[in-house]
């Protein structure tokens, strides 16, 4: 089996056990051009961290990696989950760098966002903490995708 179709099961079985699941950390990351901004929390609606920015660098990657690790020990939770929102190009060298190192991505539906951002709290305003915390939220009950090796 290659490499895509085992990043392909892994991901089903990834987005069946993240409904309800109390294991997972999930880090929804609003991807833009310098700073991606990063929103840490669990399925069931509990914020472990927010508004958290990193640089879109290397640096910034390892940064973010290494506050999940610290979150994920200090919790007690079994695996990271990471979602993007998929952003013009923002979001691929995070992405591809996450996959390489190992790491759960997936993809959060454009739409799935849109929707989910008026549930939030009843407003129709957009900005880079609250579109973190939706992506974050979003896992869980949104629409998902894998993140495909570039």
């Amino acid at each position: 089996m290659n490499l895509e179709n085992e990043r392909l099961e892994l991901f089903k079985g990834i987005r069946s056990s993240l409904r309800g699941s109390e294991k997972h950390l999930l880090v929804g990351i609003d991807a833009a051009k310098n700073n991606h901004h990063a929103f840490f929390g669990t399925h069931n609606g509990r914020t472990l961290r927010k508004n958290s920015v990193f640089d879109n660098s290397i640096q910034g990657f390892e940064s973010v990696r290494t506050l999940a690790k610290d979150i994920q020990n200090r919790y007690g939770l079994d695996e990271v989950v990471y979602g993007l929102e998929p952003t013009a190009s923002y979001h691929k060298p995070l992405a591809e760098y996450l996959i390489r190192q190992g790491e759960h991505v997936v993809y959060v539906s454009n739409v799935a966002v849109v929707k989910n951002r008026a549930l939030l709290d009843g407003r129709w305003d957009k900005n880079d903490k609250k579109d973190a915390a939706n992506v974050g939220r979003c896992q869980g009950s949104c629409r998902i995708s894998y993140a495909a090796l570039f």
